[in-house]
Formats: C-alpha cells, sequence, structure tokens
C-alpha cells in the first residue's frame, strides 16, 4: 500500500469522466487500498479514484468516528437505481478542496448498486451520512466537485482559498 497524492482545485483532472472497471482484479483491489491509505492519512471519509488522478468509476470510503474500529467500505462502478424526492441540506468537504466547507442540498436516501472489493454486487439503500457521502464520491466520477454545485461567487471563493493554501505549502516546503 501507498499513500498517494490527492489532486485540488483546480487541478483540470478533477473535471475528468471517470470510465467503468472491466473486472475487479489484484490491481484494482491494489488501487482501492492505496486510496483508503490516503484517504486515512488526509483524514477523509471518501476519496474517488480521479481524486489520486486515476480516471476510473472507483470509490471508497469510511464512516466510522473517531475511536471506532474503521469499517472501510468499496464502491466499483457505482450507480444510483433510486433517489427519494425529499432534499436535506448537509454540510459538505472535500479532500480536493481543502479546509473549505459549504451546504448543499441532495437527496437524503439512495439506492445504490455497485461491486465489492471481491467483485461481487451489492444493491442497497443508503440514508443520512452514507446517502451524502456516496452522492457527493459519485458527482467526483462525473468530473464534478461539491463546489459546483454553489454560487460563482462562492466556487470562486472557494479556489482561491485553496490556491493560497497550496502557494503557503510551497514556501513552508521551501524554508
Amino acid at each position: 500500500m501507498a499513500i498517494r497524492d490527492i489532486l485540488t482545485v483546480p487541478d483540470p483532472r478533477l473535471k475528468q469522466v471517470s470510465k467503468p472497471v472491466e473486472r475487479v482484479d489484484d490491481d484494482i483491489r491494489a488501487l482501492m487500498d492505496d486510496m483508503l491509505e490516503s484517504m486515512y492519512a488526509a483524514d477523509g471519509i471518501g476519496l474517488a479514484a480521479i481524486q489520486v488522478g486515476v480516471p476510473l468509476r472507483v470509490i471508497v470510503m469510511d464512516l466510522a468516528r473517531s475511536g471506532e474500529k474503521p469499517q472501510p467500505r468499496y464502491f466499483v462502478n457505482p450507480e444510483i437505481l433510486d433517489a427519494s424526492g425529499e432534499l436535506q441540506p448537509y454540510e459538505e468537504g472535500c479532500l480536493s478542496v481543502p479546509t473549505y466547507y459549504d451546504e448543499v442540498e441532495r437527496p437524503d436516501r439512495v439506492k445504490i448498486r455497485y461491486l465489492d472489493y471481491n467483485g461481487a454486487e451489492v444493491v442497497e439503500e443508503a440514508e443520512g451520512i452514507y446517502a451524502v457521502c456516496i452522492q457527493h464520491e459519485m458527482d467526483h466520477l462525473e468530473g464534478v466537485l461539491f463546489i459546483d454545485k454553489l454560487s460563482r461567487l462562492k466556487r470562486d471563493a472557494a479556489i482561491r482559498k485553496v490556491k493560497k493554501l497550496e502557494r503557503q505549502k510551497a514556501l513552508d516546503a521551501a524554508e
């Protein structure tokens, strides 16, 4: 396993639409293991493969709370089969938009289908934070970031904030 760099806005690779995975094999499992390690290292709860520069329809997630045993989840070629009509606002953040949070409205329940770590098909209902997170990560697979759902003013402010943070990191590293 290896920790991979997580792309941040405005990296154009984040706007790519990810390609379906042909089959879950050792290479895909190694990617998911690296993604999970990278997500944990960045203190995140979800990560799409495109965020580490790999344009494949792969997501990892762990919604365990601090102090709980890790509960890693793996999603290959996830799709939403059904979504509730009721929208729920939720404050979201993103490892590709570090230190920026804002409220986004999404369906509060979704029915999803995906392949798990071993390639078995799973169909299940997601609600609450699970529904929010899976929709957020699935947006990444379509080249959509949560800030794309905000006003242009807020989106531009988020990008400026991330650019400033990246410049500061580069200056600190040079010292």
